[in-house]
Order: C-alpha cells, then sequence, then structure tokens
C-alpha cells in the first residue's frame, strides 16, 4: 500500500510542469463558449517591437489578416462572427472590416483599442468561429475617437463614404484601384477632383488644432501636383507634391522643402498643425515646419486638384485619408505609419499568436447522434409514433426476459455445480441426497441446510428427487424384502425422470417467446411505419406542389425512423436470444447426461436377485432398504 502511495505521488510530480504549460498556454478565461477559436493580438510599441517611446494613447489599429497567420475556414464567409475583446476577456472593443476576402484569405480589420502605452506590450484578442450565424456590428460611432471629423478608406462599396460618424461623403469618387495600400485604395488622374462638401463638422477655426493624415503613391514627378486643398474667401490651405517634394501652403507661406519622394512607391504623410505652427511628417519622420497655422473655414475641400486655379492636380494614388480636429503627435504619427504601412517594423507592431480552441466541454459522438434523432423525431407521423411505441413496448418486455433469464441460468449453473459436487460422491444409496433433504440422514462432506437449499435449485435435483423418490416408493413397498430393481421398473423410473427433463425444458423456454416476437415483428412493424410515413410524405408533396430537398428530407428521415426502432428491437433481441438459447442447450445436455448417469447407477446398485435367492438380511436398526444395498 505504501509503495502505492509513492508511485502515485511521483507520478503527481512529474506531471505536474505539463500542467502548468497546459495551464499557461490556455491563457485567461474564455470570454463566451459559444465562439470556438480565439487569438492573442499583440500590440508592442516596446524596443522589441515598433521602438515607439512615448505613448500614442487610444488608436483605431489596422490589423492585417492572411492564411498566413488565420484560418479563414474557420470563421464565417464575411467574417461577421468577429469579435475583439480586451485582455479583461470583458471589454468589446469597436471594430470595422474594410475588406474581407475568403477565396483569397485576405483582410483588413480596423479595431479601436484604448490606451496604448510608449514602450510596452498591450495584449488584446481576437474571437472567431461560432455555430450560430452572427450579425456584424456597425461600430462607427465608437471607431474613431472624438476628434476625428472624416476618414475615407476608398473601399470597394461606395469609395467616396466617410467611416466617421460626420457622415461627410465624397462627391466624385471614381471606382477604386482593386490593390492599393490598405485594400482598396483611390487612382487619380490630375484632372478630376474629388469634393467633399461643406460639413459643420469639418469647420476649422483660425490658429487651431488639425491633422491630415494620407497615404500618397506618385505616378510620376509633377509640378505643385495639389493632393488636398481648402480655400474659403482669402484663406487657403494647400498639400502638394512638387518634384515629389511634400509641400504645405497655408496662406502665402510655404513649409520648407526636404527630399523629394520616390514615384511608384508608397509614402505616409502627415500635417499636425497646433496653434501657429504646422508639422510636416513624411514616413513617421518630421520632415518640415510652417510658421503657421489653420485657417478659419466652413466650406468644404478638394482632393486631388485645387479648389481654384488651373493648375495641375495629383496624379497617382491615395489611400486612407483622415481629418482629425486635434494636432497628432510624433507617436501617433509613428505609429499609423508603422501600423498601417508594409515595413519590417509594421510585423514586430501587431503580432497575431496561435490559434486557440474553447475550452468547453462539447457533446460526444453518442451525443450528437441522439440529439440528431430527437429533432428527427419530431417530423414522426401518427402512425410512427404508433409504431415506435409498439417497438418501445417489444423492447422493455424482451428486456426484462432476456434479464431474467440470464439471471435463472447463472442461478442453475452455480446450483447444479453445487449438487453435482455432492451427486459424484454417492456409491451405494443414491437416495442419500434426498434423505438428507428430508431429514433422516446427512451430506457425506457435512454440508448443512444452506448447501441443500442451494442444490435444490437446480433442475438436476429436482430430476434426481423424482428418481430418488420412485426408488423409495419401491423400498416402501417391499418392506423388508426389497429384492432389487426389475427391468420394467428401471423403464418406468426412466420414463419418469425423462417426464421430468420435458417439465424442466418448459421452464426453461418458458417466456422466451416474447424474444422470437421482437426478433420477428421489430423489422415488420417498423417497415410497416416507414412505408406508412413515406406515403403520407409522397402525398403531402403531391398536394403541395412543393419538390424540394427541404419539403422531402424530414419526411422520409422521420419515416426511417420507423425502420431503426424495428431494428433496434429486433437485434439486440435476436443477441439475447441466441445467447440464452445455447446456455439453455448447455443445461439440457447436462440433464441427458445426468438421467443416463442416474439410471446405470441405479442399475448397477439396486440389481435384481436371482430366483429364490433371498437379498441380504439387515443388521439390527438397519432399514430393509439399507439390508438390500449391501
Amino acid at each position: 500500500m505504501l509503495s502505492r502511495r509513492i508511485l502515485s505521488l511521483t507520478l503527481i510530480l512529474l506531471t505536474l510542469p505539463v500542467y502548468a504549460e497546459e495551464a499557461e498556454s490556455k491563457g485567461p478565461s474564455w470570454w463566451n463558449p459559444a465562439w470556438f477559436s480565439r487569438k492573442k493580438v499583440t500590440v508592442d510599441t516596446s524596443a522589441e517591437g515598433a521602438n515607439i517611446a512615448d505613448a500614442p494613447g487610444t488608436q483605431t489599429v489596422l490589423i492585417r489578416l492572411h492564411d498566413g497567420v488565420f484560418n479563414f475556414m474557420a470563421a464565417a464567409e464575411d467574417g461577421s462572427d468577429l469579435r475583439f475583446l480586451a485582455d479583461d476577456q470583458k471589454t468589446e472593443l469597436p471594430h470595422h472590416i474594410e475588406k474581407w476576402d475568403g477565396l483569397l484569405n485576405e483582410a483588413y480589420v480596423w479595431v479601436r483599442v484604448p490606451d496604448l502605452k510608449g514602450a510596452a506590450k498591450t495584449d488584446i484578442w481576437m474571437y472567431y468561429g461560432v455555430a450560430a450565424a452572427q450579425a456584424a456590428k456597425d461600430h462607427k460611432k465608437d471607431l474613431f475617437s472624438a476628434e476625428t471629423r472624416a476618414v475615407y478608406h476608398f473601399a470597394d462599396i461606395a469609395p467616396g463614404a466617410d467611416s466617421s460618424v460626420s457622415a461627410a461623403a465624397a462627391e466624385g469618387a471614381p471606382p477604386p484601384a482593386s490593390s492599393s495600400q490598405i485594400g482598396s485604395g483611390m487612382r487619380l488622374n490630375g484632372q478630376v477632383p474629388i469634393n467633399i462638401p461643406a460639413n459643420p463638422a469639418l469647420a476649422w477655426s483660425a490658429g487651431g488644432n488639425a491633422s491630415i493624415s494620407v497615404w500618397v503613391k506618385p505616378a510620376a514627378l509633377q509640378t505643385k501636383a495639389v493632393v488636398f486643398s481648402r480655400r474659403e474667401g482669402g484663406a487657403s490651405f494647400v498639400l502638394q507634391l512638387d518634384q515629389g517634394i511634400p509641400l504645405v501652403t497655408i496662406g502665402n507661406t510655404t513649409s520648407s522643402p526636404g527630399t523629394p519622394l520616390s514615384p511608384n512607391t508608397w509614402n505616409h504623410i502627415a500635417v499636425s498643425a497646433a496653434g501657429t505652427n504646422t508639422t510636416v511628417f513624411v514616413n513617421g519622420v518630421q520632415y518640415s515646419t510652417v510658421a503657421a497655422g489653420t485657417v478659419a473655414t466652413i466650406g468644404g475641400a478638394t482632393i486631388g486638384k485645387d479648389s481654384e486655379g488651373t493648375a495641375a492636380g495629383f496624379a497617382g494614388e491615395l489611400d486612407e485619408l483622415k481629418l482629425t480636429a486635434g494636432a497628432m503627435n510624433p507617436a501617433q504619427v509613428k505609429f499609423a505609419y508603422v501600423n498601417q504601412g508594409t515595413a519590417p517594423d509594421a510585423a514586430k507592431l501587431i503580432v497575431i499568436g496561435a490559434e486557440e480552441a474553447a475550452h468547453v466541454e462539447h457533446e460526444g459522438i453518442i451525443m450528437e447522434h441522439v440529439n440528431l434523432l430527437v429533432d428527427i423525431s419530431k417530423d414522426l407521423t401518427i402512425d410512427g409514433w404508433a409504431v415506435i411505441i409498439a417497438c418501445t413496448i417489444l423492447a422493455i418486455v424482451g428486456g426484462i426476459v432476456a434479464f431474467g433469464k440470464m439471471l435463472y441460468l447463472n442461478k442453475i449453473d452455480k446450483a447444479s455445480a453445487a449438487f453435482l459436487k455432492r451427486w459424484e460422491k454417492l456409491s451405494a444409496n443414491l437416495t442419500a441426497i434426498d434423505e438428507a433433504d428430508s431429514g433422516v440422514g446427512a451430506l457425506a462432506d457435512g454440508a448443512g441446510g444452506k448447501a441443500l437449499r442451494l442444490m435444490k435449485q437446480s433442475p438436476l435435483y429436482r430430476i434426481y428427487h423424482l428418481g430418488s423418490d420412485e426408488i423409495q416408493k419401491r423400498l416402501d413397498s417391499a418392506g423388508g424384502k426389497f429384492s432389487g430393481l426389475s427391468g420394467r421398473s428401471i423403464q418406468a423410473i426412466k420414463a419418469a425422470l425423462h417426464g421430468g427433463l420435458v417439465r424442466e425444458v418448459q421452464k426453461l423456454n418458458g417466456q422466451l417467446v416474447f424474444l422470437t416476437i421482437g426478433i420477428a415483428g421489430g423489422p415488420y412493424l417498423g417497415l410497416l411505419g416507414t412505408v406508412i410515413g413515406v406515403m403520407i410524405t409522397f402525398a403531402v408533396i403531391a398536394k403541395s406542389g412543393e419538390v424540394e430537398v427541404n419539403s422531402i428530407a424530414p419526411g422520409i428521415a422521420g419515416a426511417l425512423l420507423a425502420t431503426v426502432a424495428g431494428l433496434a428491437v429486433a437485434i439486440p433481441c435476436l443477441f439475447a436470444y441466441s445467447y440464452i438459447a445455447t446456455r439453455i442447450k448447455d443445461v439440457v445436455s447436462d440433464m441427458e447426461t445426468f438421467i443416463d448417469e442416474f439410471i446405470a447407477k441405479m442399475a448397477e446398485h439396486y440389481k435384481e436377485t436371482a430366483p429364490g435367492k433371498e437379498p441380504l438380511p439387515a443388521k439390527q436398526g438397519e432399514t430393509a432398504k439399507e439390508g438390500a444395498t449391501k
């Protein structure tokens, strides 16, 4: 016992590291067991990631999904089951799917992540894969900060649509370019502008805070190619590329030139105005400044061309234009550039972890089949239910009979073994066991009444009792002149023994008819229910005129359930009957063998004496039977 406990303790200690590792891999508790899968998404601004020292704050983060990091087959076809949770597994984060292509396994999803720290890691969780269909949520009101005034993704659907709450839709937007920096983009020819109508949300105040963020890909080096402009009265704000050099002109003041951008390459430009200073950022780094602030305007704006004059507009591609009523700090600009770009730091900033499966217990295959049968039973007709009820009754009766017979046969085997143990010890007096039962004598091995009660449950004992009783009758009728058993007496006793055998066989086979009824009647009942169900199904189809799989299949499945019920009765009954019949056959063989042994011993020990020869006299105190057996 002590060694077993030591072994158990050793196994527990050896498996503790495995359990610890498994518990660690499971991560925090599951948000909702209805979702099957999740992935941890880490936003890393530390030195190992994007290396952003200052806090970017709350950001709408772009998450790129492809088949290298995401199993599109496990999610809904349109991504409607996608959910994002904070690390507390309680706070659901707003998100927007800009593009979802299950065929090409590509998706662009925007998620609002609160309070991002500098030089730190922030974990969020992406859930997907759910049994029931989920309606996609509209997070437009919560996806961007209150300072966001307009966001143009230039997506496939409504390319000029504003994704912010301002609903400042751009007019005249051409069809989007299918492949751009982030999903779809906008291709401009420098001649046709895109107009943003006046909107109170887009109003600028003189010297106020405002920001513009946009991705540009010039087709060629142009002179003063206007990307974005706002003019009202004498005030003006123009963002342009002059031979690839980003310039911001506010009124009559223009930013200092820097290194020109290469044509046919994507670059991120951000303009941040705060008070009387405006800063230009290119690819996340400060590029130039303007000693002027925003101009007061409540009018609209123009994309891709100057709203006044005939100067050529921007020719190339644009993507992800965002207008904000607040000044972007360097950390926010760098975060937007790294997150939305394709530089090596982008993969370090957003790290998508391994897939985790829901830690919930699913139904086993047996319960799934049971639930499926329950669903099918809902389409059963009254006739089908009647058949199934009849089959259920047959199954219950057959089960009771089979169980009772097996218990009875087990009892017989035990009792017969006890009887044969005593029978083999009998020599001259074949009625000794019977006499012990009646209290005249005792068993040779000294066993008491408990052994006798057990033996009396054996059919061998009951047949023996018949033979012993027949012998005893002849001994009693002979008085003290018993001269053995004649041939006719032996035949009579043998007939009595065979009569007992027949009665025992009838008792053994009793009620087995219910098993045969289940074997023969179950399939026919099931077939009857199936035929009636199919007939009714086709009659309903003919009457309604609807020939569809959805209208035929439930009725046919329900009808076939009757056949399944019939076979479910017949097959167990067949197995039980075959097993019980084999055991009964063995018992009958034992009884026939015992009868032969009994007759042989009886003929040997109760031989008829020769004529004129008296049987040996009995000693004083012996009965006539005892003297006769000497």
